[in-house]
């Protein structure tokens, strides 16, 4: 709810464009006049040019979050994050990305420096009005969601604890597929989990990471040089293949279809990724309900799904099937994550087995994962691959 007597958000915005600047005055402007549903009361403290300017009014100004073009004279918007963290400034930023692989490419290096989210430069700055609703509806509510938890981070003393609640049962469920959901902050918790995870992972990881197109390949890009498995961005019938990770592509649903691979008079349950584009769920395409759901239908209590950092309520239900199937269902922690919407989400609804930081939660993932297997020889995962792949056009696959 809004607080009447709260004072309001300030925002500092800084880009190069005289067209951004005037829209954000009037997005502010509009805000402060008509609130829009249950956000909390903001106002632009100010705007810069450049990001010297935008160091300057920093320190000037105190803002209570960042809003920062990528591209500009005197200093980018890379260049400022290293001052400000060369300054131990825990300011949230949120930047500005353009609709290019340029952008996709800067925006994952900020976020890697310590830029909490992102927000896409609306496409067509002309049409003024089309400029200023695409804006808000996407700045709007991740400010709310980044400054609040700083101001609830500030004023609690208590360093959360791991919570398990999970039966030595469920310990021995033999898994059979890794699935994740991350919104906000999840490319950075993706880069610090994933080689954390065993370079031998005896099943597939298939992740749904709320982003637009073009920034999925990047980020598939960027996770496979930085993880021991192999990272792709995944494609419509995709066979679902020991160690290898798969990222839904931006703006498509991504789910898990049944497959049945047969040879020598034996039937093997496996997979295979169904893409589509029906309306967004939850106000996100891809979803992570889609994926979780799909992977409960298919692989029933085999599954193991994480929750990540994010904002709203994406992966809820998507969860929740998952733990009625049988699987489990881990939450990353308040402390580790940059928005607790999602995780909380989970956390708080009581199907969580575990909730936990982004270190413990690759340890249980690997632990999970081994459970029940006969000690395996380990074998690269690009040469396991490669013999999975062979068996597949044994079995006739292709």
């Amino acid at each position: 709810m809004v607080n009447s007597g709260e004072r309001p958000l300030r925002v500092l915005a800084v880009d190069d464009s005289a067209v951004m600047r005037g829209i954000m005055r009037t997005l502010f402007e509009r805000h402060a006049n008509d609130p829009c549903g249950e956000l909390p009361k903001m106002e632009l403290a100010g705007v810069a040019r450049d990001g010297v300017e935008c160091l300057e009014a920093v320190m000037r100004l105190a803002p209570d979050v960042l809003v920062l073009d990528l591209e500009m004279p005197r200093l980018s918007g890379l260049e400022v994050l290293d001052h400000l963290r060369a300054n131990r400034q825990r300011l949230p930023v949120i930047m500005c990305s353009s609709h290019t692989e340029r952008g996709a490419r800067a925006t994952l290096d900020a976020l890697t420096r310590g830029a909490a989210d992102y927000v896409m430069k609306p496409a067509g700055q002309r049409d003024f009005e089309g400029a200023l609703a695409s804006l808000a509806e996407q700045l709007l509510p991740k400010i709310a969601a980044l400054v609040s938890v700083r101001r609830e981070s500030a004023v609690s003393s208590v360093v959360p604890r791991a919570r398990f609640t999970a039966s030595s049962e469920a310990m021995d469920r033999p898994v059979e597929a890794v699935v994740i959901g991350a919104s906000t902050g999840g490319p950075t918790a993706l880069e610090q989990l994933l080689p954390r995870l065993a370079p031998d992972l005896p099943v597939p990881v298939l992740i749904v990471q709320h982003m637009p197109k073009l920034f999925t390949g990047v980020l598939a890009e960027r996770l496979d040089r930085c993880c021991a498995l192999r990272v792709e961005e995944a494609y419509h019938g995709a066979p679902l293949r020991a160690g290898r990770v798969l990222l839904a592509p931006g703006d498509t649903h991504m789910e898990v279809a049944p497959h049945l691979l047969s040879a020598a008079g034996e039937r093997v349950r496996s997979g295979r990724v169904k893409l589509h584009s029906q309306e967004p769920l939850n106000h996100c395409r891809p979803s992570v309900d889609y994926l979780f759901s799909s992977a409960a239908r298919v692989y029933g209590a085999g599954v193991l799904a994480l929750v990540l950092t994010g904002m709203g309520s994406d992966g809820l239900d998507g969860a929740r099937a998952v733990h009625d199937s049988g699987g489990v269902v881990l939450a990353q922690d308040e402390a580790s994550s940059a928005v607790w919407g999602m995780p909380g989400r989970i956390s708080e609804s009581g199907i969580a087995s575990a909730t936990l930081p982004l270190d413990a939660m690759a340890r249980e993932v690997n632990q999970r994962v081994n459970a029940g297997r006969v000690a395996r020889t380990r074998v690269a995962p690009r040469a396991a691959e490669l013999t999975s792949l062979r068996r597949e056009v044994a079995y006739g696959l292709y």
